[in-house]
């Protein structure tokens, strides 16, 4: 008699088979520090707001379909212009999948550099793409001429560039990309999930490059729970998402809450700015203990090389401390570990836990 295992084994595609589920790690009772959230409670009077906004949810009723409240708050407190469409995600996850469904064909390749976000390859894999990784160069700066013989080779449909790049942490070089620009026959995504702390943005370059689309999300800022990504581009390519991109994809709750937080932008960037100063002190004192390399960030964590990746992350761990650790990730990625800033009392726990001497 035919098992479980062997319906699964004809029906699903042996590429889907041989991926691992991306696992989210289980941190009850421990100070969360292992996916770059903004650690900052909302103050009493703006959960009364959003308390108030969500209470007069209609739920037994479909959400606007085309979120429109959601986008007139992100222009404005983004300053996105009229003359770019915006197309809205469950995360920005939903938009990449959009992004990758949108050019997926037979033959077609999508490329990123590596090591960066995940999920970058897994939609290739998940649309029946080619993916193609470009390494980066040993100080995970973007190895340009690399990619630009790839895209010249590949003649990819998609191109991926995370500004800043996670888990590294570091902006590429502007010169780099907009050469990637100039270079790439189609479509190139500049991924801006932690724009807020970067002080650094495409979004100007819009206007310049007809196949630039930048990518973000309110994840960072203190919304993760709220699942709301944008993708900010010409009207020519929000129209073509827009056919992709499932009714109703933005709950009504989330369409409530988000106009009622996006217009706390002083709260927002008061919030960003106590995160950045946390991140240079975190930066300094890790760079203090024997053996423990840093690189530059411009995003809310940091990337540390430990003189024993797996130990540190479980003397951490057995600390009440959960951190990523990345070593085994890929070949650049040894020995590192990615801290989210977090308060400055979390911050002090995770100094206080670390081996001081070796």
């Amino acid at each position: 008699m035919p098992t479980p295992s062997d319906f699964v084994t004809a029906a699903i595609r042996p590429d889907i088979r041989a991926l691992t589920a991306y696992e989210v790690a289980h941190a009850d009772g421990l100070i969360k520090l292992d996916a770059m959230e903004n650690p900052y409670p909302l103050p009493a009077a703006v959960r009364a707001k959003l308390a108030a906004a969500v209470a007069d949810v209609p739920v037994n009723r479909y959400p606007d379909g085309g979120a429109s409240a959601v986008k007139a708050a992100l222009r404005k407190a983004f300053a996105i212009p009229e003359s770019f469409g915006i197309v809205l995600g469950n995360g920005s996850d939903e938009l990449i999948q959009m992004l990758t469904v949108a050019v997926a064909a037979p033959g077609v390749t999508i490329l990123a550099p590596e090591p960066s976000f995940v999920m970058y390859r897994m939609n290739a894999v998940y649309a029946g793409a080619r993916f193609v990784g470009v390494p980066l160069a040993a100080d995970f700066s973007l190895d340009a001429s690399a990619m630009l013989e790839a895209i010249e080779r590949e003649q990819p449909a998609l191109v991926f560039l995370a500004y800043p790049n996670n888990p590294t942490g570091n902006l590429f070089a502007p010169a780099d990309i907009e050469a990637i620009l100039h270079a790439a026959p189609g479509l190139v995504v500049v991924d801006e999930a932690y724009h807020a702390f970067a002080d650094a943005s495409f979004l100007p370059a819009l206007a310049r490059f007809p196949n630039l689309v930048v990518l973000r999300t309110v994840s960072k800022i203190g919304m993760a729970g709220l699942r709301l990504g944008y993708a900010i581009a010409a009207p020519e390519w929000t129209t073509e998402l827009n056919k992709i991109r499932q009714p109703y994809n933005l709950n009504a709750l989330t369409q409530a809450a988000a106009p009622v937080l996006l217009s706390e932008r002083a709260l927002l960037g008061e919030q960003a700015a106590r995160i950045k100063s946390e991140r240079s002190r975190m930066h300094a004192a890790l760079a203090r203990l024997q053996g423990v390399e840093m690189f530059a960030t411009h995003t809310n964590f940091v990337l540390a090389r430990v003189p024993d990746a797996p130990r540190w992350f479980e003397r951490l761990r057995q600390a009440g401390i959960l951190v990523k650790n990345l070593h085994g990730w890929h070949p650049l990625l040894a020995g590192c570990l990615r801290i989210t800033v977090g308060t400055p009392e979390e911050n002090d726990s995770v100094l206080a836990a670390l081996p001081t001497n070796r």
